[in-house]
């Protein structure tokens, strides 16, 4: 059985200009050289879809075309990496009426009213919903280095060559509406919809904010760095032991976020469950 994997980094947004980010290209670049070199997919079974490529639609559809695969049963392991900005909507499902959904911003993020068009954001709960389908013996792991809040913003990061990855909602109504909301956090979204056999990899907890940073002298998402370098250091390693690594180079690094590791996590090494 065979492997696939959806690599995205979108730096520039086709309608905020000044929300552009420096190292999201970089990480879906890197990911796509890790999940080659380190858990053994070929070239072809990555696809790196990276700033105008990465709207919501072409997104939606390689993700659709991986699940599809699966439940036809020519895969057995699945990656999805996602760097951008991470924003909040309102949850639109309406089981919680005082709940926040995390959401992604693709290349094409767009208003709608004092909104975002959620014809161009990516929820949360979209993904958990693609991703139920995906059968039980297949395992997927996704690497999502966004966040969710502009409130752990800290002062260093002020003094820093750092940006964080976090878009406010586009109006003060919207911002509003959003005050006083519980945050569920993606990682309960997919386990919302029973999935049982997933990894998921997330830069920062739900009230953090991930780093987009200058290191050495080129732009990375910290955690894709951090993360890259302890697999490629080790890669049979457990994942808690990873999670522990990355989490003690942010620390070191003056990063105030802690990365977070759910689902099929503590004894295996990254990669592991995928069929050769």
């Amino acid at each position: 059985m065979s492997k696939r994997a959806l690599c995205v980094g979108i730096n520039k947004f086709k309608n905020y200009s000044d929300a552009t980010l420096h190292g999201c290209v970089n990480d879906a670049n890197e990911m796509s050289d890790l999940l080659q070199g380190s858990v053994g997919l070929g070239a072809s079974e990555v696809k790196i879809l990276t700033d105008a490529d990465a709207t919501k639609d072409h997104i939606i559809s390689e993700l659709s075309d991986m699940v599809a695969g699966a439940k036809a049963g020519k895969y057995k392991y699945l990656a999805f990496s996602l760097s951008s900005h991470g924003t909040q909507v309102p949850d639109l499902s309406g089981d919680e009426a005082d709940r926040a959904d995390e959401a992604f911003c693709p290349h094409d993020l767009a208003q709608k009213g004092d909104v975002w068009d959620p014809n161009h954001v990516i929820v949360d709960d979209e993904l958990s919903s693609l991703f139920s389908d995906i059968p039980k013996d297949v395992l997927l792991e996704v690497f999502l280095d966004t966040c969710h809040s502009g409130t752990g913003l800290k002062a260093i990061d002020m003094l820093l060559d750092r940006r964080v990855r976090y878009l406010p909602p586009p109006s003060i109504a919207a911002f509003r509406d959003l005050a006083g909301r519980r945050q569920r956090g993606v990682n309960r979204a997919l386990l919302e919809k029973g999935m049982l056999h997933h990894v998921l990899w997330a830069a920062c907890r739900a009230d953090q904010t991930s780093a987009d940073a200058k290191i050495g002298t080129t732009w990375h998402g910290a955690f894709t760095y951090f993360f890259a370098q302890r697999v490629r250091k080790d890669k049979a390693q457990p994942r808690k032991t990873t999670l522990t690594l990355v989490r003690h180079d942010l620390r070191e690094g003056h990063y105030g976020q802690m990365p977070q590791l759910e689902g099929e996590s503590k004894n295996k090494a990254v990669g592991v469950g995928a069929a050769g």
